[in-house]
């Protein structure tokens, strides 16, 4: 540390570049991470073990066949009923129908607002806080009372306080609508997902007066059995589906599967070749910082020469002092790694304003930190303490 700080214009040319190797290193796998993270906890908020029921398979791309599926048959609810008979390891069965319009209170409009029609056991699939009121109760979805549970974002554009917005009465489509309760608020999502914020939750049989089923995205939602895989629930649905829908063994499917771990896997499959890129480009950098400190380390040597040799003449040995400037180099790119670990932390703050998710330095990052900047030290150092090591001690002293 006395050497270091002895010193410091040197000592800071050579920490900056391991400095900004790690800000590009680590930087890139922390807003990676993060991404990555929040899309797949987005992705699993569609419900644990959960299958999807629908006409349309969830995957993208410029080859997707939509024509294969345009004329299948849309869910119905009484498909949903059947599935509940026919399928013993499906834990809980939801149908949802959806759409967006207006929302009106005493002349004020809100536009494009999320409307879900849900059955029963929807809350069970997709659990729901309420901050504010209550949840629809059985008796509202059996009688198809026009109760709503609205969004925070919903509640507060249009009363001003989502707390307000209890027991008023809205117009959707021409319908007055009851708010019974106020959805605590989930914040904003990445790729969409249901947005509850900006989301009005409809009874069923409330839903059917306001939007055409077979015109409002139906689907079956199907969460399996605690003990059961979702393959395994997947592999029941198919042949409660096709007996449903009564197709013969040799016929295809009109129907589709969507599992969310399918999903999840998908993205993060995708996300390792974000990692490989981020980490090829950070270490470049970091390959600069490497000759710095190689270079400091040569001039350390050649400045304490005369001590190598009195060292030895004392009797340390070869692998003594091979360790000793093996130690410094890998706790000046430690020193730099801390540094670097430093602006990575700052940097997520200011991006964690900035950007809709949250972005996080994981201890895992923590580590690769601390376990680069020891190999690179032990790779910047490993020339100039051999060579320290290999001194004649006589040589040595007589250098000074």
């Amino acid at each position: 540390m006395q050497e270091l700080w002895k010193n410091k214009l040197r000592t800071f040319l050579s920490l900056f570049g391991i400095t900004i190797g790690i800000l590009c290193i680590i930087g890139v796998l922390v807003v990676v991470n993060s991404l990555e993270r929040n899309i797949t906890n987005e992705i699993k908020s569609l419900g644990s073990n959960t299958i999807y029921v629908d006409k349309w398979v969830y995957e993208g791309g410029p080859d997707y066949p939509w024509w294969k599926y345009v004329n299948r048959p849309n869910p119905k609810y009484e498909e949903m009923q059947e599935i509940k008979k026919r399928t013993p390891s499906a834990k809980f069965v939801a149908f949802n129908i959806s759409t967006q319009d207006n929302v009106d209170f005493r002349g004020s409009t809100l536009s494009n607002v999320n409307l879900y029609g849900i059955s029963e056991e929807f809350n069970k699939i997709q659990p729901l806080e309420v901050r504010y009121g209550r949840y629809l109760s059985d008796a509202e979805f059996n009688r198809g009372v026009n109760a709503i549970v609205t969004g925070n974002d919903v509640a507060e554009k249009l009363f001003g306080e989502a707390e307000l917005a209890v027991n008023k009465e809205v117009s959707i489509r021409g319908k007055k609508a009851l708010i019974v309760g106020i959805i605590k608020k989930q914040g904003k999502q990445m790729i969409g997902g249901w947005d509850f914020d900006q989301s009005i939750i409809i009874p069923y049989r409330f839903a059917k007066t306001l939007m055409n089923e077979f015109k409002s995205n139906p689907v079956i939602m199907v969460q399996g059995q605690d003990w059961l895989t979702s393959k395994a629930l997947k592999d029941d649905l198919t042949g409660s589906m096709r007996a449903i829908h009564r197709l013969s063994p040799t016929k295809e499917e009109d129907f589709a599967l969507n599992d969310v771990n399918d999903l999840a896997e998908s993205i993060s499959s995708a996300f390792v070749g974000m990692n490989i890129g981020g980490a090829v480009i950070g270490g470049i950098s970091l390959i600069v910082g490497l000759f710095g400190v190689a270079n400091i380390m040569f001039v350390t040597v050649r400045e304490r020469t005369s001590q190598i040799g009195l060292k030895k003449a004392l009797g340390a040995k070869k692998r003594i002092i091979l360790s000793e400037f093996l130690l410094e180099s890998a706790f000046l790119c430690i020193i730099g790694g801390l540094m670097g670990l430093i602006l990575v932390f700052l940097l997520s703050l200011i991006l964690t304003q900035a950007l809709s998710f949250p972005v996080f330095i994981s201890v895992a990052n923590m580590l690769w930190t601390f376990g680069i900047c020891v190999l690179v030290g032990v790779i910047a150092g490993i020339i100039p303490a051999y060579k320290a090591a290999q001194m004649d001690p006589v040589e040595a002293i007589r250098s000074k």
